[in-house]
């Protein structure tokens, strides 16, 4: 049976809404033509998402989000999504969000990672952008 678990690291985050929410990254990934295996997202602290990025990318600064896809077939998601809440609170403050929708738009980017979709390059972000603010206008 497909799984979407909500997991803490290193932080006290208590996610408001879960079954709203996993049937919201459901409904994402079925709309995007993908099948959900297993999807955990981990909520953590800035210092503890940084040791993620140091030890598993090379990658020596903070961020907000880092997704491995753990799927070995085509169109099958089965992945790990970290998040910092520290960053997604500085995000949301910066935006003039709330903590909750913040949140929900790093998920929702990890998600789309997951589906294929990528940001290194301006065309690339500007479609990844597009996607998010569908999905997120779909919660």
């Amino acid at each position: 049976m497909p799984k979407i678990n909500f997991f803490t690291e290193d932080t006290s985050y208590d996610l408001k809404g879960k079954i709203a929410i996993r049937k919201w990254i459901t409904e994402t990934i079925t709309n995007e033509g993908y099948t959900l295996n297993e999807l955990n997202f981990i909520f953590c602290s800035d210092e503890y998402l940084l040791r993620v990025n140091q030890d598993f990318l090379q990658h020596d600064y903070y961020t907000d989000v880092i997704t491995f896809d753990n799927s070995e077939e085509l169109k099958m998601i089965l992945g790990d999504i970290f998040i910092s809440i520290d960053r997604v609170k500085d995000n949301a403050k910066q935006n003039k969000v709330s903590t909750h929708d913040e949140l929900c738009r790093i998920m929702i980017h990890g998600t789309l990672h997951l589906l294929g979709y990528r940001d290194k390059t301006k065309k690339a972000k500007l479609e990844m952008t597009a996607k998010e603010d569908f999905y997120l206008n779909r919660r």
